[in-house]
């Protein structure tokens, strides 16, 4: 049947719903009849894919019909793929092209794709959705998908179509609200965005992909058509290594890492590429014994005082390190030299730029409509709808691709309070109280249970590690444990935000007050066991005129200081809980940390800070090695405290022990007073070599100790401690 002449202008004018309907190669009474639109061709002739030689491949000549590029004409054949050669006159002649009809393609999503998308179950999302190089019926190319189920009109628009809505509009699957086109002969390195007319003809400001997974350098903001994945890992010794250890029972001590800010090139470019970073950052990881580095997000991102916290483009590497691929040869470098590899993730909230998520076929589709539910007072962001099943998918899936994809080995989620309560940063009025008329926003719990249970079945050896600021139960417990309300979240790890918050505290106070503060120290231990711990001194503490952590320790001068910091780094070296410090830190920097420039790697000429290095990268090595102070990290047994009310002395002293090995006592003197003969008790009797002691020399202390070890007798030794201290001895019998 003849397209009616306004369905013919809206074809033109690039506002048909339905151009399979009428471009392509269809089926008629006089056989196969074919409809395009070549902007710019005077004349055009139907060729198959086979080749470009008319007298073999010629199907028939097409009649322009509207001088806008609309042309028609009976094909030979049955109904295929086709590529036309378009003419028209120029200066210098007849100008020649070829193009291939995206339009004489069928779909590339099938039945069970629409069946597993509207169920909210798809788990290879990233496989189907955005922009992928395939072969599709005899031709290369590139197809696109994207949801949005309340637009009338989905185009894509990029510099291979002049970035034209009229060019490239898209199939509507009605079932699922995905958008879909296969365009042949586009290679990966093109730009693009998706034009969006929402309901009643709204048009939306261009969006990039959600499912991008290659962005432009800011301030450019379209997505990337990213090559197929080529990366050949070397890896898989590392992987089968952790996918058969309990991370409880080892040793676990992070390196934070913003990868903009650790070190910058000096030669006039903003950051270090991938490439770079991994040639500077992982050998240093190696030999400071770190086992993990954590970097903060590393999604694409608008705005680089948001340090990656406000991502426009989940699935794509920031464009500031350079291609994605050059991530994976990162990942894949730092499993060959044994450490893994945690990204910061961000599925709390997502920023309202244009370009992004925010009302993204002109509904509220990614957020709540009810800015009381949709909207986040601290952060000005918006508030995923966690309770809608394709937000939720869309999530998961973006955690499944980073261990997928890229092989990364956890992560880090932010802010997961933030997302448990309704009423989290808000007033009286200012939120909507759950069907039960409580503050638990079980959308979001029924979101994180999901996620941890589809990474932790589908990649044995992974990590999830809950920020959460609260008390909620059962974060690191399984998903269909009894205890919690509605099961555990899932996590593996939790940060232990209330360690951080009670220890800096004391070692901010003056030495002749923490003896009236004993319990800053002591008090988390009545719930250290309750969770897996991970024990932070991340970022957030060094920032937004925070200062450095050398700056936050009291002392009546610098020695003291350096001193305090020691004492601090060995107290929380010898308290269970995994550890984790943020770059710059394991130095001493004296700077508060800013995103816009380097560490203050120069301070390492000064003794105090080299010290303090020195005094990590032994902690870390005493911690890997020393079996007792990881191997129950997590499980109360391998923990009793020696010394926990000398108030007066401010001494806290405890043993670490795990079955089977020798064990540790940790001890700390948090005053400025030499004690000379402390008798400290021994859970054995016998030598106790002194393994570590942050008061020597070589760290930049006074160089007061125990002459290499004590023997106890009867239960107890009298031992020196050093002034603003900490020891750890080992048992030798």
């Amino acid at each position: 049947m003849k397209p009616s002449p306004a369905a013919l202008e809206a074809l033109l004018n690039g506002t048909h719903a339905d151009p399979f309907a009428l471009l392509g190669i269809h089926e008629g009474p006089g056989g196969a009849f074919a409809r395009a639109v070549l902007p710019g061709a005077e004349t055009a002739e139907a060729h198959s894919l086979a080749g470009e030689v008319p007298d073999e491949t010629f199907l028939g000549t097409l009649t322009r019909i509207d001088e806008r590029g609309l042309f028609e004409g009976v094909v030979k054949g049955p109904r295929q793929p086709v590529k036309y050669r378009c003419t028209a006159q120029s200066a210098g002649g007849a100008h020649e092209w070829w193009l291939t009809d995206a339009y004489s393609f069928g779909p590339v999503l099938g039945p069970l794709d629409d069946f597993l998308i509207n169920e909210g179950t798809h788990l290879r999302l990233f496989d189907k959705l955005g922009a992928h190089v395939i072969e599709h019926e005899g031709a290369r190319g590139v197809h696109f998908a994207v949801w949005a189920p309340n637009a009338e009109l989905v185009s894509v628009v990029g510099d291979f179509n002049d970035w034209d809505g009229r060019r490239h509009p898209m199939r509507r699957r009605a079932d699922i609200g995905v958008w879909e086109v296969f365009l042949p002969d586009i290679e990966p390195g093109r730009a693009y965005k998706y034009r969006v007319v929402g309901p009643g003809g709204a048009l939306q400001p261009l969006k990039a992909d959600p499912f991008a997974f290659r962005s432009e350098l800011r301030p450019a903001t379209a997505s990337v058509i990213d090559a197929p994945d080529v990366h050949a890992w070397g890896d898989a010794d590392h992987r089968a290594h952790w996918a058969a250890t309990d991370p409880r029972r080892v040793p676990i001590s992070i390196y934070e890492v913003h990868p903009g800010s650790w070190q910058k090139p000096g030669d006039g470019r903003e950051f270090y590429s991938w490439d770079e970073l991994a040639d500077r950052l992982i050998p240093y990881v190696v030999e400071m014994g770190f086992t993990h580095i954590e970097f903060l997000p590393v999604s694409e991102h608008p705005f680089d005082p948001s340090w990656g916290y406000q991502t426009t483009g989940l699935f794509a590497p920031s464009a500031r390190f350079g291609e994605p691929e050059g991530f994976a040869r990162f990942v894949d470098g730092a499993h060959r030299a044994g450490v893994c590899v945690l990204i910061d993730w961000v599925p709390a909230h997502f920023p309202v730029d244009a370009h992004g998520l925010s009302r993204f076929d002109g509904t509220y589709l990614y957020e709540h409509a009810d800015p009381r539910l949709g909207f986040h007072p601290d952060w000005q962001t918006a508030i995923y709808n966690f309770g809608r099943r394709e937000v939720s998918s869309f999530l998961v899936n973006n955690a499944l691709f980073w261990a997928e994809r890229y092989h990364v080995d956890g992560l880090r989620v932010d802010a997961v309070a933030s997302m448990l309560y309704r009423d989290y940063s808000r007033k009286d009025g200012e939120w909507i109280p759950n069907a039960e008329g409580g503050r638990e926003n079980w959308e979001a719990v029924g979101f994180l249970q999901a996620m941890n249970r589809a990474v932790y079945a589908s990649h044995a050896g992974f990590l999830t590690v809950a920020e959460e600021s609260t008390s909620w139960p059962g974060v690191t417990f399984p998903t269909d444990a009894a205890g919690p309300p509605r099961g555990g979240l899932g996590f593996g790890f939790k940060w232990n935000m209330g360690f951080m918050h009670d220890t800096l505290a004391y070692m901010a106070r003056d030495a002749v007050h923490r003896r009236y503060h004993h319990d800053e120290i002591t008090f988390g231990l009545m719930y250290a066991f309750s969770e897996n711990f991970v024990l932070p001194l991340s970022h957030d503490e060094v920032v937004h005129g925070k200062g450095s952590l050398l700056g936050k320790m009291s002392g009546v001068d610098a020695w003291q200081k350096f001193a305090n910091l020691r004492a601090y780094y060995g107290l929380m070296w010898g308290y269970p809980g995994k550890k984790l410090l943020f770059m710059g830190q394991e130095f001493a920097q004296g700077r508060e940390w800013s995103e816009a420039r380097g560490l203050d790697w120069e301070q390492l000429d000064i003794p105090e800070h080299a010290g303090v290095q020195r005094w990590v990268k032994d902690l870390n090595h005493a911690y890997r090695t020393l079996p007792a102070l990881h191997q129950r990290d997590c499980e109360g047994e391998g923990f009793e405290w020696l010394v926990v009310d000398d108030a007066a002395a401010s001494v806290f002293a405890w043993a670490r022990r795990a079955p089977g090995v020798p064990t540790v006592v940790v001890v700390s003197n948090m005053t400025p007073t030499l004690h000379g003969h402390y008798r400290l008790p021994f859970p054995q009797d016998g030598r106790w070599r002194e393994a570590l002691n942050s008061d020597a020399g070589i760290y930049g202390g006074s160089g007061q100790g125990n002459l290499g070890g004590v023997t106890a007798q009867d239960g107890a030794a009298m031992v020196v401690l050093p002034p603003l201290a900490t020891m750890m001895f080992v048992f030798e019998g």
